[in-house]
């Protein structure tokens, strides 16, 4: 399989990864998707069990429907939450607004639940995928909020998701629609070093 050329290193794409919530409608080509997918299960994996599946969805009029059944979910959570998400929550109640951002791909990591420590296994091939679509000039973000929609039964039937899988990790990936900033790093507070044995091995 061709690998898509990336654009920067690995630690550089590390300090570069932000969560981009603005997407032209620009579809990924069914080859970075494969590239996207081949990282992604190159992650570490437990006892080399491998649980996770894979779902990729580019039907527009089926994202804007998963929105549009979160939505109500969302504002619901949002309205028992700190006062500064009554902002964000009355930008979800507009009509119009699409939780995915309107990015044209969403691809949802499931969890083969009979396998032991799946849901990390499953966050690690999301490290490792998010980190390439940064690598690729590609946007991404994970939309947790989307989870309980998603493993609804009848969702799960819907997207083709077998009753032993559960979707651990929902990322949209696509173009920014604002390339401006999609290097911009995350401001962060410095690590916080619980002990250091001998003392000052990380001086």
């Amino acid at each position: 399989m061709a690998i898509i050329e990336v654009e920067m290193s690995l630690y550089e794409a590390i300090l570069a990864r932000r969560s981009v919530r603005s997407y032209t409608t620009k579809k990924l080509e069914k080859g970075t998707i494969s590239s996207l997918l081949e990282a992604a299960i190159h992650a570490p994996t437990a006892m080399h069990s491998e649980p996770w599946g894979f779902v990729v969805i580019q039907d527009q009029q089926l994202l804007n429907s998963l929105s549009d059944k979160v939505k109500p979910t969302l504002l619901t959570m949002m309205h028992h939450q700190h006062q500064k998400l009554l902002k964000l929550s009355e930008q979800f109640a507009d009509q119009d607004v699409n939780i995915f951002y309107n990015a044209g791909t969403l691809i949802l990591i499931c969890g083969n639940t009979k396998l032991n420590f799946y849901e990390a296994d499953c966050w690690l091939a999301a490290e490792n995928l998010i980190l390439a679509s940064t690598a690729m000039g590609l946007g991404s973000c994970i939309i947790g909020c989307a989870l309980p929609i998603l493993n609804l039964v009848e969702v799960k039937i819907k997207l083709g998701i077998a009753n032993k899988f559960t979707v651990v990790a929902p990322i949209v990936i696509g173009y920014p629609s604002d390339t401006s900033d999609i290097r911009s790093p995350t401001p962060r507070r410095r690590p916080r070093i619980l002990s250091s044995i001998p003392k000052g091995i990380t001086n």
